[in-house]
């Protein structure tokens, strides 16, 4: 292959080393884009957000992409720490979405409410440790166990907030892998964990001194941003549970729905969902996610690892359909990351859900958005009002 001249190489984007968040900065990609693509980007470059407060979130800034945003509601919630009603912000470019979502939250409300519960909230990093044989490798594991204060000292010497609660330990061939387990407060705490986990790993190798080592940061069983069955068991991030009672005739007058065909509809639902093989018996987390994190600064990436869920539906002996989504590993935060942007920060402040203490709330008001979801689409369903409502609202029409 025939290396290239300097001269015959694309163009790099222009980048000012003194201070690339400048209006002349950005202003000098938006003439490269215009010069290399000719294209305008007057849209992009319409932006209220401030350059001089990305840096940490972006590189490189040209403007924003504008999604529109709707809100949904009221969604009444019963939590331990979101109770009230509620109007979601959401952006999505998905016609019917928005009136979905607040479709099934009026359900939710006029049948009292749904109920949430926090079971648990981590963060992880999970280091492998690599020895000459099997027999090493689990020896090891029982060193760090009578060592683990010291580790632990070690890892939140890192942080003013992270605390490391237990690690996880499995021994595979000659290799020891570990899934360290924080409380981050109200961060969601990626970067946070990977810190500490390297500093335990470091004071690990200094002291360790029974046998030769070496680790890698990530053994990949943390998962980060794809899903895994080890997390819906063990939990990433946040851990709740979204609950309701539906009552027979609330259900057949706000939606022309008997419950039992509902929990027949569930029924199938799983059924084909097991033999596909899904993450999610339900029907479609994902959206609720999607629009909710796009509209508060978190990280899009993590709807990956969020949208598992497992739904459970019980027909109770007067009528009524029990219904909850339980989510294992919902991953967000109201402190750091996106989340202090200036339009997501608008968007958390409407859920009373920004900055420090809000975190478990924002769980809550995330997860009783998901089930509103799941109610609205598998009404419309049972109805025969699925496509209808998609033809009349999620339709581009000149």
């Amino acid at each position: 292959m025939t290396k290239k001249t300097p001269a015959e190489r694309a163009p790099s984007i222009p980048r000012d080393k003194t201070d690339n968040f400048t209006d002349s900065a950005i202003e000098a990609r938006h003439d490269f884009i215009s010069e290399r693509t000719g294209v305008s980007v007057a849209h992009v470059a319409h932006t209220s957000q401030d350059p001089a407060q990305l840096p940490g979130n972006l590189e490189n800034p040209i403007g924003t992409a504008q999604v529109p945003l709707g809100l949904a509601g009221p969604l009444r919630l019963n939590g331990e720490h979101a109770q009230g009603d509620f109007y979601v912000p959401l952006a999505t470019t998905e016609g019917t979405l928005v009136a979905s979502y607040s479709r099934g939250m009026r359900i939710i409300s006029e049948a009292g409410g749904v109920k949430t519960t926090l079971v648990e909230r981590y963060m992880q990093r999970a280091p492998v440790f690599h020895f000459a044989d099997a027999r090493t490798a689990r020896d090891f594991g029982l060193w760090f166990k009578a060592n683990l204060a010291d580790i632990r000292a070690a890892a939140e010497g890192t942080t003013r907030t992270g605390k490391l609660s237990h690690v996880e330990h499995y021994t595979i061939a000659k290799m020891h892998y570990t899934r360290f387990n924080y409380t981050t407060g109200d961060a969601a705490g990626q970067n946070m964990c990977g810190k500490a986990t390297d500093a335990a790993c470091k004071w690990i190798m200094a002291n360790f001194s029974d046998a030769p080592i070496r680790y890698t940061l990530s053994g990949a069983i943390d998962t980060d941003k794809k899903h895994s069955q080890l997390n819906t068991i063990h939990s990433r991030g946040a851990r709740v549970v979204a609950e309701v009672t539906l009552p027979r005739e609330l259900m057949m007058k706000m939606t022309r729905c008997d419950t039992r065909d509902l929990y027949r509809a569930r029924q199938v639902s799983t059924l084909g969902g097991l033999h596909a093989g899904t993450t999610n018996n339900g029907l479609h987390a994902a959206n609720a996610l999607a629009a909710i994190f796009i509209a508060t600064g978190q990280d899009a990436a993590n709807v990956a690892e969020s949208q598992a869920g497992l739904t459970y539906v019980e027909l109770l002996e007067n009528g009524d359909l029990y219904w909850s989504i339980t989510l294992p590993s919902l991953i967000v935060a109201t402190y750091g990351g996106g989340t202090g942007l200036a339009t997501q920060r608008e968007c958390l402040e409407m859920l009373d859900c920004y900055g420090a203490g809000k975190v478990g709330k924002f769980c809550e008001i995330v997860a009783g958005t998901v089930l509103a979801g799941e109610i609205s689409l598998s009404t419309a369903v049972v109805s025969d009002e699925w496509v209808n409502s998609h033809d009349a609202h999620g339709r581009n029409r000149p």
